[in-house]
């Protein structure tokens, strides 16, 4: 019979026993491994975490930028509200979000074809270099990261990008994977904020040698 109610602890524990049995065969490091799994539990879709994009720089550059104590930048208030906040301040960082600031609204309105989560992470720019920046949302906000990488006006240690959607989110992922520049994201529309926090949490995880 099916135990409804468990245990926090005891639920935790019997979801990664499952999820370990459905994981199989994993051909990767076991940092990638960790990043994987989390996802995998986070979206109950094995074969999701298995398709992440993870650049072979990725993982230690974050791992560095953690351990430096630098933000972590994102998109929208869930990739924030899903960060374990008691982790990142334990490294000495902190979560930046600039979507709900009155002057991003304002330049949105004065911008043609601009939302709020591109004008967010033009905002962003000036505490990007060294950064974790991660997007669950807005491919809006991820093409606008990519372009200030092209152009040289920033050097995020890591992009986490994870926008999900059937307009644009492909392929910003895409465009990530050709930069060739240390990121984690997957192939297709999938994604999402739980996604991107759950990346980050694996992260956090692995910088503070859990």
């Amino acid at each position: 019979m099916y135990k409804r109610f468990m245990a926090p602890s005891d639920i935790e524990a019997k979801s990664f026993r499952i999820l370990q049995e459905k994981m199989g065969r994993f051909q990767g490091t076991e940092e990638e491994l960790a990043i994987v799994t989390r996802v995998a539990h986070a979206t109950a879709d094995v074969d999701f975490g298995k398709s992440l994009y993870i650049h072979p720089k990725a993982i230690e550059s974050a791992i560095a930028a953690l351990k430096a104590g630098k933000p972590v930048i994102t998109d929208v208030e869930m990739v924030r509200a899903g960060i374990r906040k008691e982790g990142l301040s334990r490294l000495g960082g902190e979560v930046l979000t600039f979507l709900n600031d009155p002057d991003v609204a304002e330049m949105a309105k004065a911008t043609e074809n601009a939302t709020r989560s591109q004008m967010a992470m033009r905002k962003a720019v000036a505490h990007m270099d060294g950064a974790i920046v991660a997007i669950g949302n807005a491919p809006t906000a991820l093409f606008e990261v990519i372009d200030r990488i092209k152009s040289k006006d920033v050097r995020p240690a890591v992009v986490i990008g994870m926008p999900i959607g059937f307009v644009g989110a492909a392929e910003s992922h895409q465009e990530l994977m050709d930069l060739d520049y240390p990121s984690i994201t997957a192939p297709g529309p999938k994604g999402g904020s739980p996604v991107a926090a759950a990346t980050v949490n694996a992260l956090i995880k692995l910088a503070l040698g859990e």
